[in-house]
C-alpha cells in the first residue's frame, strides 16, 4: 500500500512539474536588421494549414498580435513582416515495471516473482514553431519553438497559450547578447 501511495505521488509531482515546463529555442539571420521592423500581418495561406482547432489557432494569433503590439509593432496590409505559424505533437507513454504478481509452472508448483509491463501514464508532447518571413526577401529571419506538454483538459486553455506564445517571443527581436 506504501509503494502504490509513493507511486501515485511521484507521478502526480511529475506531472504538475512537466505541465508548467516549456522549452524555448530560437535562430535567425545573423544578416537581418531587425531594428527596419515595424509592421506584420499573418499569413493566412500557411496558418490555415495547421492541424489544429480553430479555437486554437485564434488564441494562439491573438497572444502572437498582443506580444508584437507590446513590442511596438503592429499590423498592416502592405506589412514589413509575415508571422507563419505551424505544430507538431506527439504522444510520450511511460512504462512501469515495477507490477509483481506470484505465478506457478510446470508440473512442480513453485513460487515465484512474474513481472509485468504496465502503462504508468501517457503525455501529449506538443511544439509551436512561430516564423517570422521578410515580405521584401521572401526570406525566414527568425524562427521561435517551444515544446511543452499538452493538456487539452486544462479550464484555462488561453492562459496556457498565451504563457506559451509569450515564452516563445521573449527572445524576438534578437538582443547582441545573443550574437
Amino acid at each position: 500500500m506504501k509503494k502504490l501511495s509513493l507511486n501515485i505521488v511521484l507521478l502526480f509531482s511529475l506531472v504538475f512539474y512537466s505541465c508548467g515546463t516549456i522549452k524555448v529555442a530560437s535562430d535567425y539571420d545573423s544578416e537581418a536588421d531587425f531594428s527596419k521592423y515595424k509592421t506584420y500581418a499573418f499569413y493566412k495561406a500557411g496558418i490555415d494549414k495547421v492541424e489544429i482547432s480553430d479555437i486554437d489557432k485564434k488564441r494562439i494569433l491573438k497572444s502572437i498580435k498582443k506580444s508584437f503590439t507590446n513590442k511596438g509593432m503592429s499590423i498592416n496590409e502592405t506589412p514589413d513582416l509575415l508571422i507563419n505559424i505551424s505544430t507538431k505533437s506527439s504522444e510520450n507513454i511511460y512504462i512501469d515495471n515495477s507490477f509483481y504478481s506470484p505465478y506457478y509452472a510446470g508440473w512442480y508448483p513453485h513460487y515465484g516473482r512474474r513481472s509485468h509491463s504496465r502503462v504508468a501514464y501517457s503525455t501529449s508532447e506538443g511544439a509551436l514553431y512561430i516564423d517570422v518571413i521578410d515580405t521584401k526577401s521572401k526570406q525566414l529571419i527568425w524562427q521561435g519553438k517551444g515544446i511543452g506538454v499538452l493538456s487539452s483538459t486544462k479550464a484555462n486553455r488561453d492562459e496556457l497559450i498565451e504563457n506559451f506564445v509569450n515564452k516563445i517571443l521573449e527572445v524576438y527581436p534578437p538582443t547582441l547578447s545573443e550574437e
